[in-house]
Protein backbone atom coordinates (compact mmCIF):
# COMPACT_ATOMS: atom_id res chain seq x y z
CA UNK A 1 0.00 0.00 0.00
CA UNK A 2 1.54 3.56 -1.07
CA UNK A 3 0.29 6.87 1.18
CA UNK A 4 -0.39 9.16 -0.69
CA UNK A 5 -2.83 11.16 1.87
CA UNK A 6 -4.01 14.68 1.51
CA UNK A 7 -2.06 15.06 -1.72
CA UNK A 8 -3.03 16.84 -4.84
CA UNK A 9 -2.55 15.49 -8.39
CA UNK A 10 -3.17 16.01 -12.23
CA UNK A 11 -3.37 13.70 -14.47
CA UNK A 12 -4.32 14.30 -18.43
CA UNK A 13 -5.50 12.09 -20.83
CA UNK A 14 -7.28 11.14 -18.01
CA UNK A 15 -10.67 9.80 -20.14
CA UNK A 16 -9.54 6.28 -21.11
CA UNK A 17 -6.70 3.74 -20.39
CA UNK A 18 -3.40 4.58 -18.70
CA UNK A 19 -5.05 8.38 -17.58
CA UNK A 20 -7.90 7.10 -16.20
CA UNK A 21 -6.29 3.73 -14.16
CA UNK A 22 -3.80 6.38 -12.65
CA UNK A 23 -6.78 8.51 -11.56
CA UNK A 24 -8.45 5.47 -9.96
CA UNK A 25 -5.03 4.21 -8.62
CA UNK A 26 -4.53 7.47 -6.59
CA UNK A 27 -7.40 8.30 -5.13
CA UNK A 28 -7.00 4.72 -4.14
CA UNK A 29 -4.35 5.70 -2.05
CA UNK A 30 -5.97 8.74 -0.88
CA UNK A 31 -4.94 11.07 -3.03
CA UNK A 32 -7.53 14.17 -4.46
CA UNK A 33 -7.55 14.26 -8.18
CA UNK A 34 -8.17 16.32 -10.84
CA UNK A 35 -8.84 14.80 -14.35
CA UNK A 36 -7.85 16.51 -17.31
CA UNK A 37 -8.55 15.51 -21.25
CA UNK A 38 -10.39 16.71 -24.46
CA UNK A 39 -13.56 14.75 -23.58
CA UNK A 40 -15.10 16.16 -21.00
CA UNK A 41 -18.12 14.27 -20.79
CA UNK A 42 -15.73 10.73 -20.28
CA UNK A 43 -13.87 12.37 -17.58
CA UNK A 44 -17.35 13.80 -15.89
CA UNK A 45 -18.39 10.40 -15.49
CA UNK A 46 -15.32 9.24 -14.32
CA UNK A 47 -14.90 11.83 -11.69
CA UNK A 48 -18.60 11.13 -10.59
CA UNK A 49 -17.97 7.76 -9.92
CA UNK A 50 -14.73 8.37 -7.94
CA UNK A 51 -17.00 10.91 -6.04
CA UNK A 52 -19.47 8.54 -5.39
CA UNK A 53 -17.45 5.72 -4.01
CA UNK A 54 -16.10 8.25 -1.44
CA UNK A 55 -12.99 9.79 -3.34
CA UNK A 56 -12.65 13.11 -4.11
CA UNK A 57 -12.27 14.34 -8.09
CA UNK A 58 -12.49 17.16 -10.20
CA UNK A 59 -13.30 16.70 -13.99
CA UNK A 60 -11.59 19.92 -16.12
CA UNK A 61 -11.51 20.03 -20.02
CA UNK A 62 -7.90 20.25 -21.23
CA UNK A 63 -5.80 19.80 -24.49
CA UNK A 64 -2.20 19.66 -23.40
CA UNK A 65 -1.64 21.78 -26.67
CA UNK A 66 -2.54 24.47 -25.38
CA UNK A 67 -0.56 26.22 -22.85
CA UNK A 68 -3.37 28.02 -21.76
CA UNK A 69 -5.31 25.14 -20.88
CA UNK A 70 -3.05 22.93 -19.14
CA UNK A 71 -2.41 26.54 -16.92
CA UNK A 72 -6.08 26.13 -16.39
CA UNK A 73 -6.12 22.82 -15.25
CA UNK A 74 -3.05 23.55 -12.81
CA UNK A 75 -5.22 26.20 -11.21
CA UNK A 76 -8.39 24.05 -10.71
CA UNK A 77 -6.35 22.07 -9.11
CA UNK A 78 -4.63 24.98 -6.46
CA UNK A 79 -8.95 26.45 -6.80
CA UNK A 80 -10.34 23.54 -5.49
CA UNK A 81 -7.81 21.74 -3.54
CA UNK A 82 -5.36 24.16 -2.63
CA UNK A 83 -2.62 23.13 -4.17
CA UNK A 84 -0.32 20.25 -6.56
CA UNK A 85 1.55 17.82 -5.33
CA UNK A 86 1.59 15.20 -8.62
CA UNK A 87 1.17 15.63 -12.26
CA UNK A 88 1.19 12.73 -14.28
CA UNK A 89 2.03 13.92 -17.73
CA UNK A 90 0.21 11.14 -19.34
CA UNK A 91 -1.97 12.44 -22.38
CA UNK A 92 -0.53 11.41 -25.89
CA UNK A 93 -1.29 9.80 -29.58
CA UNK A 94 0.44 7.88 -31.73
CA UNK A 95 -1.79 8.35 -35.12
CA UNK A 96 -0.89 8.77 -37.60
CA UNK A 97 1.22 5.65 -38.22
CA UNK A 98 3.38 6.01 -41.51
CA UNK A 99 6.35 5.80 -42.39
CA UNK A 100 8.80 9.03 -43.47
CA UNK A 101 8.02 9.13 -47.44
CA UNK A 102 3.78 9.02 -46.78
CA UNK A 103 3.56 10.71 -43.33
CA UNK A 104 1.35 14.16 -43.31
CA UNK A 105 3.41 16.87 -41.97
CA UNK A 106 0.22 18.88 -40.38
CA UNK A 107 -0.56 15.33 -38.66
CA UNK A 108 2.75 14.71 -37.95
CA UNK A 109 3.36 17.97 -35.89
CA UNK A 110 0.44 17.54 -34.34
CA UNK A 111 1.67 14.41 -32.26
CA UNK A 112 4.70 16.65 -31.81
CA UNK A 113 2.32 19.36 -30.11
CA UNK A 114 0.76 16.80 -27.96
CA UNK A 115 3.63 14.29 -27.11
CA UNK A 116 6.27 17.24 -26.69
CA UNK A 117 4.93 20.45 -26.05
CA UNK A 118 2.31 19.03 -23.53
CA UNK A 119 5.06 17.08 -21.30
CA UNK A 120 6.32 20.85 -21.28
CA UNK A 121 3.30 22.49 -20.76
CA UNK A 122 2.60 20.35 -17.48
CA UNK A 123 6.26 20.87 -16.22
CA UNK A 124 6.14 24.75 -17.13
CA UNK A 125 2.79 24.86 -15.17
CA UNK A 126 3.04 23.53 -12.19
CA UNK A 127 7.16 24.26 -11.84
CA UNK A 128 6.30 27.42 -9.68
CA UNK A 129 4.04 26.13 -7.34
CA UNK A 130 6.01 22.91 -6.98
CA UNK A 131 9.44 25.12 -6.30
CA UNK A 132 7.64 27.70 -3.93
CA UNK A 133 6.60 24.38 -1.28
CA UNK A 134 9.99 22.68 -2.34
CA UNK A 135 8.47 19.63 -3.41
CA UNK A 136 6.03 17.41 -6.04
CA UNK A 137 6.23 14.47 -8.34
CA UNK A 138 5.80 14.40 -11.97
CA UNK A 139 5.88 10.92 -13.80
CA UNK A 140 6.29 11.40 -17.70
CA UNK A 141 4.84 8.57 -19.54
CA UNK A 142 7.40 7.41 -21.73
CA UNK A 143 8.27 4.25 -23.91
CA UNK A 144 10.44 2.08 -25.34
CA UNK A 145 10.28 4.14 -28.39
CA UNK A 146 12.10 6.80 -26.49
CA UNK A 147 15.13 5.27 -27.18
CA UNK A 148 14.66 2.36 -29.98
CA UNK A 149 13.58 3.48 -33.98
CA UNK A 150 10.58 1.84 -34.96
CA UNK A 151 9.22 1.38 -38.57
CA UNK A 152 6.50 3.93 -39.31
CA UNK A 153 6.54 5.47 -35.94
CA UNK A 154 8.73 8.37 -36.63
CA UNK A 155 6.60 10.68 -35.04
CA UNK A 156 5.73 8.95 -32.26
CA UNK A 157 9.65 7.72 -31.31
CA UNK A 158 10.74 11.42 -31.98
CA UNK A 159 7.98 13.03 -29.27
CA UNK A 160 9.30 10.06 -26.64
CA UNK A 161 12.92 11.07 -27.46
CA UNK A 162 12.18 14.51 -26.27
CA UNK A 163 9.95 13.53 -23.23
CA UNK A 164 12.56 11.47 -21.50
CA UNK A 165 14.89 14.54 -22.77
CA UNK A 166 12.38 16.75 -20.95
CA UNK A 167 12.26 14.29 -17.63
CA UNK A 168 16.42 14.48 -17.80
CA UNK A 169 16.08 18.21 -17.66
CA UNK A 170 13.45 19.20 -15.42
CA UNK A 171 15.50 16.54 -13.36
CA UNK A 172 18.50 18.68 -13.83
CA UNK A 173 16.76 22.31 -13.16
CA UNK A 174 14.61 20.85 -10.24
CA UNK A 175 15.91 17.38 -8.27
CA UNK A 176 18.10 19.46 -6.11
CA UNK A 177 14.87 21.69 -5.04
CA UNK A 178 12.71 18.95 -3.76
CA UNK A 179 10.91 17.89 -6.91
CA UNK A 180 11.12 14.52 -7.94
CA UNK A 181 11.01 14.16 -11.50
CA UNK A 182 10.54 10.65 -13.51
CA UNK A 183 9.75 8.42 -16.21
CA UNK A 184 7.14 5.59 -16.48
CA UNK A 185 7.93 3.32 -19.67
CA UNK A 186 5.45 0.77 -19.26
CA UNK A 187 5.56 -1.41 -21.63
CA UNK A 188 2.66 -2.35 -24.09
CA UNK A 189 -0.24 -2.08 -22.10
CA UNK A 190 -3.91 -3.17 -22.96
CA UNK A 191 -5.48 0.32 -24.44
CA UNK A 192 -6.79 1.59 -27.58
CA UNK A 193 -3.30 2.60 -28.65
CA UNK A 194 -3.00 -1.00 -29.07
CA UNK A 195 -5.73 -1.83 -31.00
CA UNK A 196 -4.42 1.14 -33.33
CA UNK A 197 -1.14 -0.50 -33.85
CA UNK A 198 -2.46 -3.53 -34.19
CA UNK A 199 -4.94 -2.29 -37.41
CA UNK A 200 -1.62 -0.86 -38.50
CA UNK A 201 0.22 -3.51 -39.42
CA UNK A 202 3.16 -2.15 -39.63
CA UNK A 203 6.40 -2.59 -37.73
CA UNK A 204 6.65 -6.09 -35.37
CA UNK A 205 4.36 -4.07 -32.11
CA UNK A 206 1.62 -4.87 -34.26
CA UNK A 207 2.08 -8.64 -34.55
CA UNK A 208 1.96 -8.98 -30.68
CA UNK A 209 -0.50 -11.60 -29.50
CA UNK A 210 -3.03 -8.71 -27.67
CA UNK A 211 -2.56 -10.97 -24.86
CA UNK A 212 0.94 -10.07 -23.78
CA UNK A 213 -0.12 -6.26 -23.38
CA UNK A 214 -0.36 -5.61 -19.37
CA UNK A 215 -3.39 -4.26 -17.83
CA UNK A 216 -3.54 -0.72 -17.65
CA UNK A 217 -4.28 -0.87 -14.17
CA UNK A 218 -0.49 -1.87 -13.38
CA UNK A 219 0.62 1.36 -15.04
CA UNK A 220 -1.91 3.29 -12.58
CA UNK A 221 -0.27 1.39 -9.48
CA UNK A 222 3.38 1.80 -10.55
CA UNK A 223 2.61 5.59 -11.21
CA UNK A 224 1.38 5.73 -7.73
CA UNK A 225 4.56 4.09 -6.44
CA UNK A 226 7.06 6.43 -8.15
CA UNK A 227 4.87 9.05 -6.37
CA UNK A 228 6.45 7.85 -2.72
CA UNK A 229 9.87 7.96 -1.94
CA UNK A 230 10.73 4.77 -3.94
CA UNK A 231 10.47 7.46 -7.14
CA UNK A 232 13.93 8.66 -5.68
CA UNK A 233 15.72 5.92 -6.97
CA UNK A 234 14.62 7.17 -10.70
CA UNK A 235 14.82 10.76 -10.68
CA UNK A 236 15.81 11.95 -14.09
CA UNK A 237 15.74 8.80 -15.93
CA UNK A 238 13.03 6.23 -17.06
CA UNK A 239 11.41 3.49 -15.18
CA UNK A 240 10.80 0.53 -16.75
CA UNK A 241 7.43 -1.84 -15.92
CA UNK A 242 8.98 -4.42 -18.19
CA UNK A 243 11.60 -5.21 -15.27
CA UNK A 244 10.58 -8.00 -13.12
CA UNK A 245 12.07 -6.19 -9.58
CA UNK A 246 9.89 -3.08 -10.52
CA UNK A 247 6.71 -5.18 -10.99
CA UNK A 248 7.49 -7.27 -7.75
CA UNK A 249 8.63 -3.96 -5.99
CA UNK A 250 5.05 -2.03 -7.00
CA UNK A 251 3.89 -5.17 -5.59
CA UNK A 252 2.45 -6.48 -9.32
CA UNK A 253 1.47 -10.46 -10.32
Amino acid sequence: MFDLSGQVALVTGASRGIGEAAARSLVKYGAKVVLAARSGKDIERIAAEINAAGGSAKAVTCDVSDYDDVVKAVETCIETYGGIDILVNNAGVIEPIARIEESDPEAWGKVIDINVKGVYYGLRAVAPHMLSKGSGTVVNISSGAATGALEGWSQYCASKAAALSLTRCGDKEFGDKGLRIVGLSPGTVATQMQVDIKASGINPVSQLDPAVHIPAEWVGEAICWLCTDAGDAYRGVDCSLRDEDVRKSVGLV
